[in-house]
């Protein structure tokens, strides 16, 4: 039985916690609430005008200003420069920072999808009888997906070309109490990792694939998403265990879709059953009623 695909897509609206909010948009920029700190940061989606008054945006602790279109720039403050500072999602402790790309060493959107994998992950350990899954997070970054999982009951190996990317992910599981679970810390390109588990017949019960539209790996490999992505989705099928629970698929290059994805992912699971949702990832504003959509996903579940 082949997997089912949703014939409409889904959005996964990401609302504020305790540790992020979205706090109004506008004007081409977004001012966002990161633990104690306010940020101003571009967003060209945001058309319409903000709602609150210029001197909320104004008393802003830290703004971006974009040298290109590639994500690059620098960051003003309005006092000394801000340095590290503690975070959390649930029981996944971690910590933020102003890189000079824009974002603050994650990317709060995902939350929608860290609530996802908590829920397949805990469903698995803590069933009657339950097991112990195996997550493998590719080009993992920072970690917070990782440490969600691990905090939920999993083994997970977490994989990423950066080592300076796998030493903060390391960092932030010692932060959240994590270093005794059992995460493998793998720097390495995520296509030779993925190769090399073919070939030794490793098995997963679930995957997180989050590839960026352009990388280079630990050895000089070059990664592009366009023309990677498809080799790279079927070698995660054949280390996708009989009683596998989910293959999540996420990418933020303007081109791609979740439909596509999800007709990739169909293709790559014929014959396992379950059910392929696809969509976007949006962030939602305080107020409730606009949205500012991210990030395109297609994620496939037994059941």
């Amino acid at each position: 039985m082949d997997p089912t695909v949703a014939a409409a897509p889904l959005v996964m609206r990401t609302t504020g916690w305790a540790d992020y909010a979205l706090l109004d948009s506008g004007h081409g920029r977004k001012l966002e609430r990161y633990g104690r700190y306010t940020v101003v940061r571009p967003e060209p989606q945001c058309f319409w005008a903000p709602r609150l008054a210029p001197k909320a945006w104004d008393a802003a602790d830290a703004v971006f200003d974009p040298t290109d279109e590639d994500e690059a720039g620098r960051w003003r403050f309005k006092g000394k420069p801000l340095e590290k500072f503690p975070l959390a999602w649930g029981e996944a402790k971690f910590h933020g920072q102003f890189t000079p790309f824009r974002h603050l060493a994650f990317f709060p959107e995902q939350a929608a999808n860290w609530a996802w994998q908590d829920q397949r992950v805990r469903a698995v350990s803590q069933a009657p009888g339950g097991r112990q899954p195996k997550v493998l997070n590719l080009f993992g970054y920072t970690g917070v997906a990782s440490l969600v999982c691990a905090a939920a009951g999993a083994a997970v190996t977490h994989v990423d070309a950066s080592k300076k990317s796998v030493g903060f992910a390391r960092e932030n599981a010692a932060f959240a109490g994590l270093s005794d679970k059992p995460i493998r810390w793998i720097v390495e390109d995520a296509r030779r990792f993925v190769a090399r588990e073919v070939r030794r017949g490793s098995q997963y019960h679930g995957i997180i694939l989050d590839p960026p539209k352009f990388g280079r790996g630990a050895d000089g490999e070059v990664w592009r998403l366009f023309e990677d992505l498809a080799e790279l989705t079927a070698n995660c099928a054949q280390i996708l265990a009989p009683d596998a629970s989910f293959l999540l698929m996420n990418a933020y290059a303007a081109r791609v879709s979740g439909a596509a994805m999800s007709g990739l992912l169909a293709q790559e699971l014929k014959g396992r059953g379950g059910v392929i949702d696809w969509g976007e990832l949006s962030l939602v504003e305080e107020k409730g009623d606009r949205q500012i959509g991210l990030s395109f996903f297609a994620r496939w579940a037994s059941e």
